[in-house]
């Protein structure tokens, strides 16, 4: 489990092919300070695991399953990622419960410059736009963000500068491919509604408050 709060930027050192999948070497010296084999870490919001550790260098690997539907596939040597560590029972919940499993990829279409940072305009497939709800939280290339306004097929976030300064965030731009992992507890509620005959439905819960 995460949070969607980016503990480091890491430099990818090395990318190599691994049966259908990819091993990748990552450059981070804070997460290597306290990480070894078997620990779980989100790379880009994507939960991979730790094989290998070696000074400030850690090695994770993909499988087809994730290459197929995060922009780990679209990494190459040099590129800056975002960083977090599994969550810790003592750890603060400073964003949301994040698993760390992309529903999908988003592309940026749109960026706007104000005073307190940059908005952006993100565009996704229907099967992801469902589970966006304004106001409600969404995890973009690991980072926690709140939804501000949703719109047929795209929806805007709003960056502090200290967010943009300390993630990827600084690098987005318009077509950038974006990983997108929704609030798991709609997912969980719509699963639930297709599945249950007792009766429940959306306005017997907010009926209950939910």
């Amino acid at each position: 489990m995460f949070t969607g709060i980016i503990k480091d930027i890491g430099i990818i050192k090395n990318i190599r092919s691994s049966g259908d999948g990819l091993e990748i070497e990552i450059r981070s010296e804070k997460i290597c300070s306290d990480a070894k084999p078997d620990d779980s870490v989100a790379v880009n919001g994507v939960c991979l695991t730790i094989t290998k550790t070696d000074g400030s260098f850690f090695t994770v690997q993909s499988v087809r399953e994730s290459i197929s539907r995060t922009n780990i596939g679209l990494l190459k040597k040099g590129d800056y990622v975002n960083l977090e560590p599994a969550l810790r029972p003592s750890d603060r919940l400073g964003g949301h419960i994040v698993q760390g499993h992309i529903d999908g990829k988003g592309e940026v279409i749109r960026t706007v410059a104000n005073k307190m940072g940059r908005e952006f305009w993100i565009s996704a497939d229907p099967d992801v736009m469902k589970y966006i709800v304004a106001k409600g939280s969404v995890c973009l290339d690991g980072v926690s963000l709140t939804v501000a306004e949703k719109k047929p097929g795209s929806f805007r976030v709003a960056v502090i500068p200290h967010t943009e300064k300390n993630t990827t965030v600084r690098e987005w731009n318009n077509s950038r491919n974006i990983n997108i992992e929704t609030d798991i507890i709609g997912r969980y509620i719509e699963n639930f509604l297709k599945t249950d005959d007792s009766g429940l439905t959306i306005e017997k819960l907010t009926e209950l408050g939910y």
